[in-house]
Order: structure tokens, then sequence, then C-alpha cells
């Protein structure tokens, strides 16, 4: 596969920004998933987590539960400011499209440190976009590398675990590689 970095570049670490779900198969999908990237020891894992919340609608005033995110946000910029000032890098790509990084992209960027931005499929800030060290980039034409770097069926962990893809998702996966 053709890398994104150039030969004078090297990856330091992928710092992963993420909450455990409340659904139970989904948090053992995202466990196995957690558990075969932590065998790269570049992969570090950042947890923030969901707190309920209710919605009330505003024709029927019933009562909705759901969930929402928190503090994920919060943590990629904390961590984007942390890592420029600790002179931890020369060069960080968010991949996000959320506005809310636009201070810790500004900050970053007064400590001299190259932030580039990538989007996620289907995902645009006009904010944003002006906002990083040249162009951003969507993720959407990539898609080839991405489906080409998909983890394999099946991986055996340092532990001796097996994880397998699950059922489902393998169904999903027409033209993977």
């Amino acid at each position: 596969m053709e890398s994104f970095l150039k030969p004078n570049q090297e990856l330091i670490a992928v710092k992963y920004f993420s909450a455990r779900p409340t659904d139970v198969e989904k948090c053992k999908r995202q466990d196995a998933f957690f558990q075969a990237n932590k065998e790269n020891p570049k992969f570090k894992l950042i947890l923030g987590k969901y707190l309920k919340k209710e919605i009330e609608c505003f024709k029927c005033h019933n009562i909705i539960h759901t969930y929402e995110e928190k503090e994920s946000d919060v943590r990629i910029a904390t961590q984007i400011v942390a890592d420029a000032y600790q002179r931890n890098c020369d060069l960080a790509i968010i991949v996000s499209a959320d506005s809310d990084m636009i201070p810790a992209v500004e900050l970053a960027k007064e400590a001299k440190v190259n932030v580039f931005v990538y989007f996620p499929p289907h995902q645009f800030s006009s904010n944003l976009a002006t906002m990083g060290s040249g162009a951003p980039i969507h993720m959407m034409r990539y898609e080839r590398k991405f489906k080409n770097a998909i983890l394999p069926d099946n991986i055996k962990l340092s532990n001796g675990f097996d994880l397998s893809i699950p059922a489902e998702w393998k169904e999903l996966q027409t033209d993977k590689r």
C-alpha cells in the first residue's frame, strides 16, 4: 500500500479517541477492535464516556432516552495543544469535522506545529477547513487505500487470544481488497 508518510517522516503515534457504547454487543465488538489495534505499540487509546440524556418531544412531550458521547472532543483538543507545546511532534493530523477543534488548531500552529485536517467521509466543516496547514483532505478519495488496510479476518494477539471478524461484518465486506 502506498504510504501517507514521506520518506523523511516517521509516525510517532496514533491517538484514537472514543467512548465505550452502552450496548453490550457493540461494546464487545469495539473491545475486539481496540485489542487488535493495541498490538501496535504506536496505538494509544484515549476514552471519554457516554452519558444518559433525556430529550422531551416538543410536540407530544414524551421523554426519549438517548446517550451522548462526552469528553472526546475536549480530550482531542487538549492532546493537540499538549503535544504541540511539549514538542511531541512537528506535524499533527486531525481526523474530524468538528469545528470545536479550531482553538486547539490555532494554538498548535502558534507553537509552530503544522496541523492538517482530514475530513471523514460525508463530513465537512467550512470553518475548520480554513484552519489547517494546507488544503483539507477529504478521506473519501482514499477509500481504496482504507479497504486495502483493513485488518485481517483473524488476528492472534500476543496473549494467545484469537480475534475474528464478526460474521455480520464479513457479509458487508464486498470487494474488500
